[in-house]
């Protein structure tokens, strides 16, 4: 429970900021505030997973599909939980000065809590799929906070490549988890991580591993996917010291850290990992150093820690895994403080650019100060953090597996990353806040409010701190997170601020000095920079982006002309082409079981069935004819059902028919009753030829279907719907209890049909025709008496009959559905006989309420199994016994099939209703007492 409020409470918290916000900037940013300060009372109160205890939550959802709402925290979870929700707090306390007082701070805090419960959820989760859904949710919330600004271009379209990019490789990273599941035989973390034997052993293996890097890679900007990240940068700042640099880009490598015991030891994560994370380190070590735009640096400088990482992962050793983990939180907390640091320059200068902003010392001195700690530790200067996590990572270079000649490169492309990085460091500190003065500057330079430079301080004390007693400080935390992520024992390391000298030392002085000598003589290698051909990826994306849009445009062109006639000649043509494809290796059609035997009647019935299509066709230039012939064939299928012993879809059958008709002919009301001819005589014959080819397509394959033995799956229900349903009828407990999920679904979507038609129609009003097709004008007597009072006489009657097939459903032909079809067309009835006004009048019902009331009673029903332990949907029954009345049955599945009840009431009269009153007319004081 404690898990799932953790995670839920950034949800829950969402709506408050934008309540809040009429109270003024404090209150909206003490509401935002509340959820991660409860999280971490509730997170900092389980202190004994830093001692190796796990925490597990799990509801059963849906267990045949492997999707289970299940949770854990472990030493790996508890750090991240800590860097999401801490830095969370200190990015909404630095936002409360950062946005100008115009700008939506509630919407602005709502996003941001929404991505910190997306954020929770994927390092919470025990279930693979669960995290994946969490996982998406970090980049749809991403999108919204990178766009936020959405007046601005660079915004939006950053916003949009970060969400293809990152979506991309979700939809990559769910066919690995997939294929993981579906070899494991489980979603569940803890199973998969104990499966290593088996999954490194199938040959699905490395598909998977390749298709979960992806999404590992596109998620934390590795190279070639890094481009998304520079361009994110035009979000605000408070969201970049968030997402980019402490948690949307750490997901990627968290799931490094949690997948790492299964997928890594074999030489394919080696070289994938490894050298794309090395790969990714020295070109954005490389870029940043060139960037004029202060958070372009930062973005660069954040792609190659985030390579450094990556790499220090695919060198696949328990002390590159320790390295690894101890330079994500080294990293969380020197990025975050400089990105605010370039936050509180841009907003108090009025400007990033790095060529305008120098001599910011005079000005700043208070934030030059915090800006150059935090840049130091990213340089790797002893006594801070970013040099004990620097120093681990040269050894686990050192100890390369690669030998020979080649074992020197790693070590040696490993200290130039890390000269680059001191180079760029040392320019963000000389360019911005020394070297000169500032030049034409939009404000005058000066300290921002006192409490937004609190959060920069609380980060940079951390750098200090962890730097010179990391044993004090972090030391538990990265040894439960190590062992986690080892789902074993952590190596034995040391966390001393000083070894000797040691050659890790001496790569640590190389790259220092060299990295001042590098910025000192930078001018010549600026300028060959400058030569270089220009390439702007935001550019490029974009036109890729307009290319297959034009491409799609083409394409829809060819298959989507607005001809019906075309879309249906292509998809019996598709349907030809698979069927006879798929018959055609049988050496015989027929097959060893003889086909039941066919009376006279039903031989009748089924030549009337056939000939009505014909029929249809014939006369389909006049549609009021085509009508009553179609309706013939609903009829004789409704025969069918009840010839074939399935009375419900008999039933169900009719229902439908009546509505279906009343519908069409609501429909036809505003269509011409003759249609011209439309089609040449040669493309009658085609269509002709056409549909003769599915006809005998579809009587081949049901022969060959017909007369082969097959399995059926209605032996397990015929067989377990009294014992685990408590019903008879076989079918109304499959709708309610064996696929109640399906009908929710169903359901579901009726009602969101019904409500999008509602509002194609709402507003919509069409002439009144005064006469027919044949001239001839209608009726004035628009609602006669005895229609009228006929229709009175059988609501009562209808919807006592409505109530009695739906009390009965459960153990005899009935249920919800039909039910509600019933009540449907006995409501309907009072429309088309008394008028819409009198209706509403009578009967001041809210159909699209009541629709949605009835979704919401099936989703409870499934939510209550929850409160007993049962999967989601499981339903219950018993018999009980009352004086007078005797013995009967009660079924939770009854509360399930009044939501399919009320749903579809009210989804068909929202729609039937909807379409009857497209051109109501005024209604005459004398028509109107009529109906009376």
């Amino acid at each position: 429970m404690m898990l799932a409020l953790l995670i839920a409470l950034p949800f829950l918290g969402c709506c408050l900021p934008v309540l809040a916000e009429r109270f003024g900037r404090n209150a909206c940013a003490a509401a935002a505030a509340l959820a991660p300060l409860l999280g971490l009372g509730l997170l900092l109160g389980q202190r004994g997973v830093l001692a190796g205890e796990r925490l597990f939550a799990r509801v059963d959802w849906l267990p045949e599909l492997g999707l289970n709402l299940s949770l854990r925290l472990d030493g790996l979870g508890f750090l991240f939980a800590l860097l999401i929700l801490g830095i969370g707090l200190l990015v909404i306390l630095y936002a409360r000065y950062y946005l100008a007082e115009q700008e939506p701070t509630g919407r602005f805090y709502a996003f941001l809590l929404l991505f910190m419960g997306a954020m929770l959820g994927v390092v919470l989760s025990e279930n693979l799929l669960l995290m994946l859904v969490f996982w998406e949710l970090t980049s749809l919330s991403s999108f919204l906070l990178i766009g936020f600004w959405n007046q601005r271009s660079d915004a939006r379209k950053g916003a949009r490549m970060s969400l293809a990019v990152t979506g991309g490789g979700g939809l990559a990273l769910l066919a690995g988890i997939l294929l993981i599941g579906h070899v494991v035989g489980s979603f569940e973390l803890s199973r998969v991580l104990e499966a290593r034997a088996l999954l490194q052993g199938s040959p699905l293996f490395p598909l998977a591993l390749v298709l979960v890097l992806l999404g590992v890679f596109t998620k934390s900007a590795q190279f070639p996917f890094h481009f998304w990240l520079p361009h994110a940068m035009a979000a605000p700042t408070p969201v970049s010291a968030y997402l980019h640099s402490a948690t949307m880009v750490k997901a990627g490598v968290f799931l490094l850290a949690r997948l790492y015991p299964v997928l890594a030891g074999n030489d394919l994560w080696f070289y994938l990992v490894s050298l794309t994370g090395l790969a990714t380190l020295l070109l954005g070590a490389f870029t940043a150093l060139f960037q004029n735009d202060l958070k372009g640096l930062l973005a660069y400088s954040t792609i190659s820690h985030l390579g450094l990482i990556t790499l220090l992962f695919g060198l696949d050793s328990p002390m590159g895994n320790v390295a690894a983990i101890f330079h994500i939180i080294n990293h969380a907390t020197f990025k975050a403080s400089l990105f605010m640091a370039a936050g509180i320059i841009d907003h108090e200068t009025g400007s990033r650019d790095m060529r305008r902003i120098s001599g910011l010392w005079k000005y700043m001195p208070h934030t030059a100060v915090l800006a150059m700690v935090a840049s130091a530790s990213m340089a790797g200067v002893p006594l801070l953090n970013g040099f004990l996590s620097k120093e681990m990572f040269f050894g686990e270079t050192l100890s390369w597996s690669m030998s020979g000649s080649f074992k020197w490169l790693m070590p040696s492309l490993a200290t130039l990353g890390a000269l680059f990085s001191v180079s760029y460091s040392v320019r963000f500190i000389h360019d911005v806040f020394f070297n000169g003065e500032p030049l034409n500057l939009p404000k005058q330079p000066h300290e921002p409010p006192r409490y937004m430079k609190v959060p920069v301080e609380v980060l940079v004390g951390l750098c200090l701190l962890v730097g010179m007693a990391p044993s004090l400080t972090v030391a538990p935390l990265l040894s439960a997170a190590v062992a986690a992520s080892l789902n074993g024992t952590p190596p034995d390391y040391s966390l001393a601020i000083w070894h000797g000298f040691n050659t890790p030392l001496l790569m640590s002085l190389i790259a220092l000095v060299g990295g001042v000598l590098l910025y000192v003589q930078r001018k010549p290698l600026f300028g060959w920079y400058a030569g270089l051909p220009a390439l702007d990826a935001k550019l490029v994306f974009e036109q890729q982006v307009q290319r297959s849009v034009r491409g799609a445009k083409g394409l829809t062109a060819r298959l989507q002309n607005d001809s019906l006639q075309r879309y249906l000649l292509l998809l019996l043509l598709a349907a030809l082409v698979v069927v006879c494809a798929g018959l055609a290796p049988l050496s015989s059609l027929a097959g060893q079981r003889p086909l039941s035997s066919l009376d006279a009647v039903t031989a009748f019935g089924l030549a009337l069935l056939a000939l009505s299509g014909p029929l249809t066709a014939a006369f389909h230039r006049q549609r009021l004819v085509a009508l009553i012939v179609l309706s013939i064939a609903g009829l004789l299928v409704a025969l069918v059902f009840a010839r074939f012993a399935a009375p419900d879809l008999a039933l169900t059958q009719l229902a439908v028919e009546v509505v279906t008709m009343v519908l069409l002919m609501l429909a036809l009301y505003y269509l011409p009753q003759r249609t011209p001819k439309e089609s040449s005589s040669l493309r009658g014959l085609r269509d002709f030829l056409v549909a003769l080819a599915c006809g005998v397509m579809v009587a081949l394959l049901a022969y060959a279907v017909l007369t082969r033995p097959y399995d059926s799956i209605a032996g397990y229900y015929l067989a377990n719907s009294v014992s685990g349903g408590g019903g008879h009828n076989v079918v109304n407990v499959i709708l309610v209890d064996f696929r109640g999920f399906d009908t929710l679904g169903e359901i579901s979507v009726l009602a969101i049909a019904a409500v999008g038609i509602f509002a194609l129609l709402d507003g919509l009003r069409l002439p009144v025709r005064e006469r027919d097709g044949e001239g001839r004008p209608w009726s004035a007597e628009r609602h006669p008496l005895i229609l009228a009072s006929l229709a009175r006489l059988l609501l009562p009657l209808a919807l006592l009959v409505a109530v009695f097939i739906f009390l009965r459903g459960h153990n005899l032909p009935g249920g919800g559905f039909i039910a509600g079809l019933v009540s449907a067309v006995a409501l309907i009835l009072q429309y088309i006989a008394c008028g819409s006004r009198w209706v509403r009048t009578r009967l001041p019902l809210n159909y699209s309420r009541g629709a949605g009331l009835g979704v919401l009673i099936a989703g409870l029903t499934g939510l209550g199994s929850w409160a007993f332990g049962y999967p989601f949907l499981t339903s219950s029954f018993g018999h009980f016994y009352l004086p007078l009345v005797g013995e009967f049955e009660l079924a939770t599945a009854m509360l399930f099939d009044l939501g399919v009840y009320l749903t579809v009431v009210g989804a068909t009269l929202l729609i039937l209703a909807g379409l009857g009153e497209l051109n109501p007319p005024p209604e005459s004081p004398a028509s109107a007492q009529e109906a009376l």
